[in-house]
């Protein structure tokens, strides 16, 4: 299909002077002398193959062929400019569509908050939310195909990638009701020694499952793992069973399970630190909005 060769400033010109139907009047709103405003509407003319405009004196009048292509041209220069509105809209990082990736149990803490104030802020962005565990998200951001991600326990050592504490919360013991610990108002790790663990695998979030395992080591057992599950939520529905016992981060407690209860755990100094996840040479402005939203200053659950 052959594309019509219509410089634009001639299509300006001859919706211009359709509306004036007066070359004086059309050039002075065009900003330019009459002369080169009769130039381009005859090259117009020429590509056109037919006359645009009966020029008779002190009067202009579209012809046939003119009425015919001015629909067209006045959609077309319409397009332009909502082309250009829009272009500039994304390249300011007004709108455009940001991918985030989120780990789930972070839709009860930090993520409808940070999503609230952004489409505040910025409306016409579209963002494209994807529930996904920590590593699935790091390989996202790596392959381009998330542009944000908001998981636990980040990562050192990544030079592709940058990272921002938003939120550090301190691990709770995530017990059936029946237990005899879930009496206490505080447990020690200590106490979970000898104990079935239900555990996210390690496989989705590497870091934080060494952080757990980590802590127990520290409290002077290796814990044994019955049974894994990849959310939270399920997690606790598995404890709820009676198949293990959990250490979560203490947001967990939000999932309300009428068999499951969360203790403090003491001390109570290890914390988890949930971060968001970017590329450092993304030039998306989307993303530089949204870092902003965050700020500075990460928040502490208590």
């Amino acid at each position: 299909m052959n594309r019509p060769e219509l410089p634009l400033p001639q299509l300006h010109a001859f919706v211009v002077l359709a509306e004036e139907l007066h070359f004086g009047h059309a050039a002075a709103r065009l900003g330019i002398a009459q002369p080169p405003l009769s130039q381009q509407i005859r090259r117009l003319e020429e590509k056109v193959g037919y006359a645009l405009f009966e020029r008779e004196p002190g009067r202009v009048t579209l012809t046939p062929a003119g009425r015919a292509l001015l629909p067209a041209a006045r959609q077309a220069m319409a397009g332009l400019t909502d082309g250009l509105a829009a272009a500039r809209a994304a390249g300011s990082g007004r709108s455009g569509r940001l991918r985030i990736g989120f780990a789930a149990s972070l839709a009860l803490t930090v993520l409808p908050g940070l999503l609230r104030e952004f489409r505040k802020q910025f409306p016409d962005v579209h963002l494209d939310i994807h529930e996904m565990t920590t590593a699935p998200q790091l390989d996202a951001l790596r392959a381009r195909t998330i542009d944000i991600g908001l998981l636990r326990e980040p990562p050192a050592g990544e030079s592709e990638l940058g990272f921002r504490t938003v939120l550090s919360e301190p691990f709770v013991a995530v017990l059936p009701t029946a237990h005899p610990l879930a009496a206490q108002r505080a447990v020690s790790l200590a106490q979970l020694a000898g104990e079935p663990f239900v555990l996210l695998p390690r496989a989705v979030g590497p870091q934080l499952y060494d952080r757990i395992t980590g802590l127990c080591e520290e409290a002077g057992f290796t814990p044994r793992i019955s049974q894994d599950a990849v959310e939270w939520q399920t997690v606790c529905a598995l404890v709820e069973t009676g198949l293990g016992v959990s250490v979560a981060p203490a947001s967990i407690r939000r999932i309300r399970l009428k068999g499951v209860a969360f203790r403090r755990i003491h001390p109570g100094c290890a914390r988890t630190r949930v971060a968001v996840a970017w590329r450092r040479n993304d030039r998306n402005p989307l993303v530089a909005r949204l870092l902003a939203t965050i700020g500075q200053d990460p928040p502490a659950e208590p």
